[in-house]
């Protein structure tokens, strides 16, 4: 893994010069109500899609802009070229690089690069993970109601509004805070580092998640579905997210059945305005 390994934080490097030049200066396009892209997407993906073809052509990647090579390799490079496009456009400086190299189902490789911040988070499978080269573990909070979490809203929002909003209140009223930050990737790697205690989402992609994935595990954490699984194959990847560092992660679930339930049988906060 040595060269994936080298390749996987140059493309990083290479790819955050390219958004670091476009913050600021670049207009966007809506691919749906909510989801935008911009010229920095697409030119990080090609920084990083050039750099992999070129020392891997045999592999497959996922990338989110449209480009895809299926041809059950394998491995598979699963890559954000800019996760958190809606904070880039408004210059909101929380925005990402994600990259993840899959051998068949299983993440070995992972990186996500902050270019604003010049932070970089790397893990490899059995090695751990570090923030600029510093090993990072998961925070210690031992129980909910101490916890500052962190989530995010899904691109169609605006058709489950009244159950979004419902579990992000039960949320509220269990931990100590909640933040909503703009990046899947971030968030996964701020909790690996002891800065957030837990993630939840929903509706998310492979490419969001599954570099953060592999970095919140080797610093300790735990990830799974809201059903409690473990990802299983690629597509499966932030369908539905909980992470944490482990120690919160059973009232975390707690929480998400609890706000299923109401969800499914009704209640006062799920009422539609007529």
């Amino acid at each position: 893994m040595k060269k994936e390994f080298t390749v996987l934080q140059q493309a990083l490097q290479k790819a955050a010069e390219a958004v670091r030049r476009k913050f600021g200066k670049v207009g966007y396009e809506l691919k749906g109500k909510a989801n935008l892209v911009t010229a920095a997407d697409l030119a990080s993906q090609r920084a990083i899609l050039a750099l992999i073809k070129k020392h891997f052509p045999q592999h497959d990647y996922l990338a989110e802009e449209g480009a895809v090579k299926s041809t059950h390799a394998a491995y598979t490079w699963v890559i954000d070229p800019l996760d958190g496009t809606t904070n880039f456009a408004h210059t909101f400086p929380q925005y990402s690089i994600s990259v993840a190299l899959f051998h068949g189902n299983t993440p070995v490789l992972a990186g996500v690069s902050n270019p604003f911040s010049g932070e970089t988070f790397l893990a490899q499978k059995g090695k751990g993970a570090t923030l600029n080269g510093e090993k990072i573990h998961v925070s210690q909070t031992g129980t909910l109601s101490q916890a500052l979490l962190v989530t995010g809203f899904p691109y169609n929002r605006f058709y489950h509004m009244p159950e979004l909003i419902n579990r992000f209140g039960l949320f509220l009223d269990a931990c100590h805070d909640v933040r909503r930050l703009g990046s899947a990737a971030l968030d996964l790697c701020w909790v690996a580092a002891g800065r957030l205690d837990g993630y939840w989402e929903e509706s998310l992609q492979p490419w969001d998640v599954a570099a953060g994935t592999l970095i919140l595990q080797e610093a300790g954490g735990r990830v799974t579905s809201f059903s409690a699984k473990p990802f299983g194959k690629i597509n499966e990847y932030g369908q539905t997210l909980v992470a944490s560092n482990g120690a919160i992660h059973a009232p975390m679930l707690r929480i998400i059945r609890q706000s299923q339930r109401i969800n499914r049988y009704g209640g006062p906060s799920l009422k539609r305005a007529h």
